[in-house]
């Protein structure tokens, strides 16, 4: 998961990317549609909570990517 921010249109969102070497020119706003975003550096999202270790995406609100099952 990455956060890109749209050049054109400025809007941020995230993007489920399997490979670090995805090109940015192949990422595209879900508002605009331009292939202009450009990754963000972002902290990872780790829940730590007791004596347990839950990584954030198993949460429910995770939504597999088109294409996956």
């Amino acid at each position: 998961m990455y956060d890109y921010k749209c050049a054109p249109c400025g809007h941020m969102f995230e993007e489920l990317v399997f490979s670090s070497t995805v090109s940015d020119n192949t990422i595209k706003c879900p508002i605009c549609a331009e292939n202009k975003a450009k990754r963000q550096l972002s902290a990872p999202a780790v829940v730590v909570g007791g004596a347990t270790f839950e990584p954030a995406c198993e949460k429910p609100s995770c939504s597999t990517p088109v294409g996956f099952s």
